[in-house]
């Protein structure tokens, strides 16, 4: 037994190092979100690091850009005794709320169908049905009304071409972050390929907050909602007297 590990060990030992590695990073890994907040630029950048020659097989660079998950109902518009009502819907379980792939050549020719389904790199691996769901619904209908709508506002992208490799080594693409970003930790994954397999791939966070007035408004709705209604109404209150006044004053 001892030396069946000491054995294993020295194959650990003696077993070669990944011929290529990436290294990546961004240009700013915190977004501010404050009232004039109108989108964000993220550049991400970095190089493919070897220690052999380099590999056989065509080279590509594919970046995903991951905003935090949710689930959502889907309803749909059906017709009942002649008026237009929501259906009970379905609800798709992981939906991000952000979501851009960068690549250096249209996905399907960077990347295999099984590693897109290993990682889940496309966005139409990202969006899930998972448990019980009514297959006279038509619950795939349903997740791809998600992608669509979020597609249409700009939340879902698909960049073929985006990515530039300069001397098979170095590599650099820009995101746009929209305005409507919620909350959260956003994951930036860059994968090398070769001949359509991913070969490494490493993960960067960019954390998305919101600060001064829009981060006061938040957590008063959010953690202390009686306090943050009364304020509201009291505001309301305010300012529908002061329109009186001035009205009343300036327009007898």
């Amino acid at each position: 037994m001892i030396r069946l590990a000491a054995f294993l060990l020295a194959l650990v030992a003696a077993w070669p190092a990944a011929a290529e590695e990436v290294v990546a990073a961004l240009n700013q890994t915190r977004v501010a979100i404050t009232t004039s907040f109108d989108g964000s630029e993220i550049f991400i950048y970095g190089a493919i690091k070897r220690d052999a020659p380099e590999a056989e097989g065509e080279l590509n660079v594919v970046i995903t850009l991951i905003g935090p998950s949710a689930p959502v109902v889907v309803r749909k518009k059906i017709r009942q005794f002649g008026i237009w009502v929501n259906d009970p819907g379905v609800q798709v379980d992981a939906a991000p709320s952000f979501y851009a792939v960068a690549s250096t050549r249209p996905l399907r020719e960077a990347l295999s169908y099984t590693d897109d389904l290993r990682h889940r790199i496309s966005i139409d691996h990202a969006v899930r049905l998972i448990g019980d769901t009514q297959a006279e619904r038509y619950p795939e209908d349903y997740r791809a009304a998600v992608m669509r709508l979020r597609r249409q506002g700009g939340l879902y992208t698909e960049q073929s071409g985006a990515v530039s490799v300069a001397e098979a080594t170095l590599f650099s693409t820009s995101i746009r972050l929209p305005a409507q970003l919620i909350e959260g930790d956003y994951r930036a994954r860059i994968f090398i390929t070769r001949d359509k397999a991913v070969v490494d791939h490493v993960e960067k966070t960019i954390a998305v907050r919101k600060i001064g007035l829009e981060r006061w408004i938040y957590v008063m709705a959010k953690d202390h909602a009686l306090i943050y209604g009364l304020l509201s109404l009291a505001i309301a209150l305010a300012a529908g007297w002061l329109a009186s006044t001035f009205f009343r004053i300036f327009f007898p």
